[in-house]
C-alpha cells in the first residue's frame, strides 16, 4: 500500500513507461490474433490494462480520469493502444497529483464485490495489476514469434548487447 502520493508518483512512471516499452513491442497483428489454449488476445490483454487503470481510479473517487473505451475497440491498432495508455496513465498522475494528500491514503472507498480498499492500496493494486498482465502479455509475444523487451533486466535477446553470452 502506498503511503506517499509521491512515492506512487515515482513508482507509477516506471511502470507506466515499462508498460509502454512492451506495447511498442507489439504488432497490429498480433493485437488480435488468438493463441491456441488462451481465451484472450494481446490486444484484450492491453486494452484492460489501460480500462481497469481508470476505472480504479473512478470508484476510487477520482472523476476526471481519462474514459476508456468500455468495450476494445474493433481493429485496435498499436498506435491507437500506446495513444489511449499515454491518455490514462498521464491521467492517472495528474489526477492523483492534484487531488490526493498522503493522508487521504488511508481512507477507505468501496471497490469491487463492494469490499473497501484504502486509496493507498488502490493504487499499489493499479500497478500491480498491470504489471500481472504485462507478464501475461509477454508470454503472448513468445507464443506469437516476437521479442520481449526486458523490463527489470534484460530479455534475452538483450543480453549480448550487456556483454553476457547469448541465452539459448
Amino acid at each position: 500500500m502506498f503511503r506517499k502520493v509521491e512515492d506512487f508518483i515515482n513508482n507509477a512512471k516506471y511502470e507506466f513507461g515499462s508498460t509502454l516499452k512492451v506495447y511498442d513491442s507489439l504488432t497490429d497483428e498480433m493485437l488480435h490474433k488468438k493463441v491456441e489454449g488462451y481465451p484472450r488476445t494481446a490486444g484484450f490483454l492491453a486494452w484492460h490494462i489501460n480500462k481497469s487503470m481508470t476505472d480504479m481510479l473512478e470508484m476510487a473517487g477520482l472523476k476526471n480520469v481519462y474514459k476508456v473505451a468500455d468495450e476494445m475497440p474493433a481493429g485496435l491498432s498499436v498506435a491507437e493502444l500506446i495513444a489511449d495508455f499515454k491518455k490514462a496513465s498521464d491521467s492517472a498522475i495528474k489526477e492523483v497529483e492534484s487531488n490526493w494528500k498522503d493522508e487521504n491514503l488511508t481512507e477507505e472507498t468501496p471497490m469491487y464485490g463492494g469490499e473497501n480498499w484504502k486509496k493507498g492500496m488502490t493504487l499499489m493494486i493499479i500497478l500491480t495489476h498491470q504489471i500481472h498482465h504485462r507478464g501475461q502479455l509477454g508470454i503472448l509475444m513468445r507464443m506469437c514469434g516476437c521479442k520481449v523487451p526486458g523490463v527489470y533486466g534484460p530479455a534475452k535477446e538483450e543480453w549480448t548487447a550487456f556483454g553476457m553470452p547469448e541465452m539459448p
